[in-house]
């Protein structure tokens, strides 16, 4: 049970910091979903980190990175969003868009995980 509260825990907080993150008034040019594109970017960064921290730092409770990477990470992000957003660009006409939104989300994520570890264990 404390594992699940541990989650919903950082699941609020990662939520809520979403949402705040998305009021930033940010100009999207041609519609482009720029606020869920750099949430998920940060995010991806940030379980890089976590990834590795947990590796480093066995005396780490293994609730706390339940709660950071379970939890926060998995309120923070915005896959369900990303998946919405795309969808409405292809219903919009916006197909080169769209597929540019997704092979940068995906691409960009990977790589931002692939660098948050290689900096951490640098």
């Amino acid at each position: 049970m404390t594992d699940c509260l541990m989650v919903g825990l950082g699941g609020f907080i990662g939520s809520a910091g979403r949402y705040l993150l998305g009021k930033v008034p940010v100009s999207a040019a041609a519609g482009f979903p720029i606020q869920t594109f750099f949430i998920n970017l940060l995010g991806c960064f940030l379980i890089g980190c976590l990834a590795v921290i947990a590796e480093r730092e066995t005396a780490i409770d293994p609730r706390t990175m339940l709660f950071l990477k379970t939890g926060f990470c998995g309120g923070f992000t915005t896959f369900s969003t990303f998946a919405l957003e795309t969808s409405a660009l292809m219903e919009g006409g916006h197909v080169g868009l769209a597929f540019l939104y997704v092979v940068l989300s995906a691409v960009l994520g990977v790589a931002l995980v692939f660098a948050a570890e290689a900096w951490l264990r640098a």
